[in-house]
């Protein structure tokens, strides 16, 4: 319903997207800012995603965290609040490099 959604959205900021890989690795391969509510759909955006780039030669995945060029997600003054914006900002910025 409408007022779980709303629920969700009021109380989630970040959701962490976990998979385990074919190689049997785990690793977080999203990582998703909770935006709000249009009508009857919450809206998400990703802020980093895992890139495969290949296999060393035992068969394990290769890859790296990419930010998504988003430099100022919706949660800002929420970390601000906390004085965490600095690490935040040095965060995503090391991502979007």
């Amino acid at each position: 319903t409408k007022t779980v959604r709303e629920m969700i959205v009021g109380s989630i900021d970040v959701i962490l997207q976990a998979e385990r890989l074919r190689d049997g690795s785990r690793r977080i391969t999203k990582v998703t800012e909770v935006v709000g509510t249009e009508g009857e759909v919450v809206i998400t955006q990703d802020l980093m995603t895992y890139e495969i780039s290949g296999e060393d030669e035992t068969g394990r995945l290769k890859g790296k965290h990419v930010g998504t060029g988003i430099v100022r997600p919706n949660f800002w003054e929420r970390a601000r609040y906390y004085n965490l914006e600095r690490e935040l900002a040095e965060a995503l910025d090391a991502l979007n490099a």
